[in-house]
């Protein structure tokens, strides 16, 4: 059965940095790419980053950009999301997913194209 675990998230300043990780057990793990989202209060659910299964391949929503990178350890399971300068509007709960196989990466924003999900980790960034 998979399972993807998330850890990292926290309070911190603004202009402050967090590391998220997303452990996964019972998937190869190296065979799928891999989302980062986030929930705001009263918000949907949005897109934030996503990388390839080789490692080689990233894409960010444009309000990260330049502020959040995205990494994986294939060897470890885990994939990463390191943001900095962190702003009140990054406030919110972070979710780790797991892309389906056989997805273009044209389509990488898309929740639909996941097919299992963390059950996330509160980020709040104080002004």
């Amino acid at each position: 059965q998979e399972q993807l675990v998330e850890s990292g998230g926290g309070l911190v300043q603004t202009g402050g940095s967090l590391r998220l990780s997303c452990t996964t057990f019972g998937l190869t793990f190296s065979a799928y790419a891999m989302g980062w989202f986030r929930q705001a209060p009263g918000k949907d659910r949005e897109f934030v980053a996503a990388i390839s299964a080789s490692g080689s391949t990233t894409n960010f929503a444009d309000s990260v950009k330049g502020r959040f990178t995205v990494s994986r350890d294939n060897a470890k399971n885990t994939a990463y999301l390191q943001m900095n300068s962190l702003e009140p509007e990054d406030t919110g709960s972070y979710y780790c997913a797991r892309r389906a196989l056989g997805e273009m990466w044209g389509s990488v924003s898309s929740e639909k194209t996941y097919g299992s999900w963390g059950q996330g980790t509160q980020v709040t960034v104080l002004s």
